[in-house]
């Protein structure tokens, strides 16, 4: 997914003075890519961040749009609606496959309720639900460590992505969300849950919480506040159709290389962090010696490794590394790695199909736990734990699970989080672990 260079790259440090010496730091190539979005100049966009690399695709030269019951494709003033039938994944395939263009990049996201057709609750979606929405920019511009590379971007955009930088003028006040109120009885839906462990139902569910702000949200100065502060795995902020959002992801839920190699990285066990240098030691020590987590993880990884091995070439299927804990915000988490490669009749949208949604989203068995979350959940998710997507002509793809998110549609914003039930959990834990992966958004919410 590389860029065009049709403009050189800048060197642009704080303030506009060029030091080719020191490195741009990584809050303020944010700040950059959160004022180019912040500016309302270009359109519907989406900012991806990955490997320290901010990625600000901008503009829609095409569209793909997958409804509960048609697929919509838009390019050149055009506009093309179908039914589909089947699985979504394959809806995406055809579609960006139909566009007009060799070569293309598609910027966007997929909702939770992606996976209702594979899961059995197609039904229950509310018939105008969005399970996913891609654009192909009209540029892409990008900006790290080593300054700013105004890609794709014409001469005149260029000059005024320069301008924007130079000034990067964002609010940085925050007014910190209050979480800790039970408004949907969480608690009383974990005890539901274990309940329904006890019964056989099923092994594990990630339940999740919503938290309503009661005020109205700056996303691109709360994005580049909250990233100041954060050590996501990707981070990303978008504004696509009538859904905005800004997310520090903690997890990858799948990626296939041009190598054709496809990885996730499966987190489950949490612990708080950024208390203090003991406790937070003290924490990652527990962590690791938790039976109940240790066993959690244990679990994802090992329905992780099967849906892998599913899609990868015969013996080409591992973990490793396994059950490292990864720093992530306000928490610190068990991770693993799990890889394979692709087998030769798989595609990058069948691994996404496969994986989707992440194991440690969602709960395993999947279909019975997906079916735990529609009953037990009194809203709908949305895009929270589905991903936020690139993927290219090429054949690379890359979801990043979308939690640590504040959204905002409609005039509402808000914050959700959830846990994973297994056999041995108890409401109160699982509640205050909601708190504590709330607290990696929470605290930088910028007021509009």
């Amino acid at each position: 997914m590389s860029l065009t260079t049709e403009t050189p790259v800048v060197d642009l440090r704080v303030g506009g003075v060029v030091d080719p010496v020191a490195p741009l730091a990584d809050a303020e190539a944010a700040r950059i890519a959160a004022a180019w979005a912040g500016s309302g100049e270009f359109g519907e966009h989406v900012v991806y961040e990955r490997g320290r690399r901010w990625t600000f695709a901008a503009g829609v030269r095409a569209r793909v749009v997958v409804t509960r019951d048609e697929v919509v494709v838009e390019e050149r003033g055009g506009r093309s609606a179908a039914p589909w039938t089947g699985d979504p994944a394959d809806a995406l395939a055809a579609a960006t496959a139909s566009l007009s263009m060799d070569e293309w990049t598609v910027y966007g996201w997929v909702g939770f309720d992606f996976c209702a057709p594979y899961h059995g609750i197609l039904d229950r979606v509310p018939q105008d639900t969005v399970l996913a929405d891609l654009i192909v920019p009209e540029f892409e511009a990008v900006v790290d460590a080593d300054g700013i590379d105004t890609g794709t971007a014409g001469p005149d955009r260029a000059r005024r992505l320069l301008e924007i930088a130079a000034a990067a003028d964002l609010p940085t006040t925050s007014r910190p969300v209050h979480v800790r109120s039970d408004a949907d009885d969480y608690r009383s839906r974990v005890a539901t849950a274990v309940a329904e462990i006890a019964d056989g139902r099923y092994q594990k569910v990630i339940l999740s919480r919503t938290v309503d702000i009661p005020f109205a949200v700056d996303l691109p100065a709360t994005y580049a506040r909250g990233r100041a502060d954060n050590t996501p795995a990707r981070s990303f902020l978008f504004s696509l159709g009538g859904l905005a959002a800004a997310g520090f992801s903690p997890e990858l839920v799948v990626a296939v290389h041009a190598d054709r190699t496809v990885v996730a990285e499966p987190l489950a066990g949490t612990r708080a962090l950024g208390v203090s240098p003991e406790k937070d030691a003290a924490a990652r020590a527990e962590l690791l010696g938790d039976a109940k987590e240790v066993a959690e993880h244990a679990m994802s990884v090992r329905a992780c490794l099967d849906e892998i091995a599913s899609i990868a070439a015969p013996g080409t299927a591992l973990v490793g590394p396994f059950m490292e804990v990864r720093e992530r915000g306000s928490v610190q988490h068990l991770a693993s790695t799990v890889s394979g490669i692709l087998a030769d009749d798989e595609t990058p949208w069948r691994a996404l199909e496969v994986v989707f949604p992440s194991i440690t989203a969602s709960g395993i068995p999947k279909t019975p736990a997906v079916e735990a979350i529609d009953r037990l959940e009194s809203r709908r998710r949305g895009p929270y734990s589905g991903a936020v997507l690139v993927a290219s002509s090429s054949g690379e793809l890359e979801a990043t699970l979308a939690l640590r998110t504040i959204f905002s549609s409609g005039g509402r914003s808000w914050l959700r989080a959830g846990a994973g039930i297994v056999a041995q959990s108890t409401p109160e834990r699982e509640f205050e672990e909601t708190c504590e992966k709330l607290g990696s958004v929470a605290p930088y919410v910028v007021p509009r």
